[in-house]
């Protein structure tokens, strides 16, 4: 019996991979991506089930029946290249995009039209160009939104997007690279950066350091993902560098402090790179390296299975029930 489940993979250069059971069969979407498509970002929506947005290089694209077919939303150069989404979990037709160069973008009608919001993002850093890694909007009260940047650091809005905070207190590392939000009380913001995994329980006014590097095989924090049903429990993918050739999905039972490798089937060819969670089924996990490997967990993280077939280089999953 096929898993009654689609997975997406968002690619660089080869627009979307969809599965519509669990990772058995895959078809590679060429249409409506234009040719050398980088997704970058995909999005499951809070409230229809089957519905996925999806961002990049080209622009915003949304599918309705789980990744199977797909459109455009707006016209290619609405906004600069998408490098994270959000959807507002209150009103999805609110959508925030993060782009590079760094910028923070916001839609009020499902993304048919945007506007630029004004975060005072650094214009140049180490690498270059900033970019906004990550989105995160607060379960809880959705005028909270989070935008995480690399390499700038955190930023906040607490007004759904017309003002914003830097959030810097305690945060010694501003190369951000993924966010989670676990719903204890009061809640738990992580935030993953290329030195450490940073905690703020205070909205992100102050932040702890996890110290990873005396709890972590390899040095490297790249994607998260807390278990929607126990938060105390932590997912996060790490590695070398950011091509580095190994890389482990951990387990935090305890918020952090102390951590286990779990069973891949086989050694990682790269970081893993990120992590697909979803409030439907909490036990299943999809972890991708960067380079093409994608692993299934069913009982969260006690075992895994790997997809019998390699993408080439990924940089976002998402899965949703069919």
């Amino acid at each position: 019996m096929a898993a009654n489940y689609s997975i997406c993979l968002g690619s660089a250069g080869w627009g979307v991979w969809h599965s519509p059971d669990g990772g058995e069969a895959w078809t590679r979407h060429s249409a409506p991506f234009p040719l050398n498509s980088r997704i970058q970002a995909l999005a499951a929506h809070p409230v229809q089930a089957r519905t996925i947005v999806a961002g990049g290089d080209t622009g915003l694209f949304i599918s309705h029946d789980g990744g199977a077919r797909w459109e455009r939303i707006g016209a290619q150069g609405d906004l600069p290249t998408i490098w994270s989404l959000a959807i507002d979990p209150v009103d999805p037709n609110i959508l925030f995009a993060g782009t590079r160069p760094a910028g923070v973008w916001r839609s009020m009608d499902g993304g048919r039209h945007w506007e630029k919001l004004a975060v005072d993002i650094a214009q140049e850093c180490s690498i270059g160009t900033p970019f906004v890694t990550a989105l995160a909007v607060d379960p809880d009260d959705h005028r909270i939104v989070w935008a995480g940047v690399e390499i700038d650091g955190v930023y906040r809005s607490m007004d759904g997007g017309d003002t914003w905070t830097h959030l810097t207190k305690g945060m010694y590392d501003p190369d951000v690279h993924a966010m989670a939000i676990a719903a204890t009380r009061p809640k738990r913001l992580y935030v993953s950066t290329a030195r450490d995994i940073f905690m703020s329980d205070d909205l992100g006014d102050n932040w702890q350091v996890l110290g990873i590097k005396e709890k972590w095989p390899l040095p490297y924090a790249r994607g998260m993902a807390v278990k929607s049903d126990d938060p105390r429990v932590l997912f996060a993918g790490c590695g070398q560098t950011t091509t580095g050739e190994q890389g482990h999905v951990l387990r935090t039972t305890d918020y952090g402090q102390r951590w286990e490798v779990l069973p891949l089937p086989s050694p990682a060819n790269a970081t893993l790179w990120g992590l697909a969670t979803h409030p439907a089924d909490p036990n299943r996990i999809v972890a991708f390296t960067l380079f093409g490997e994608v692993y299934v967990s069913e009982d969260a993280g006690e075992s895994w299975r790997k997809i019998a077939r390699d993408f080439g280089e990924v940089r976002t999953a998402v899965w949703v029930p069919n």
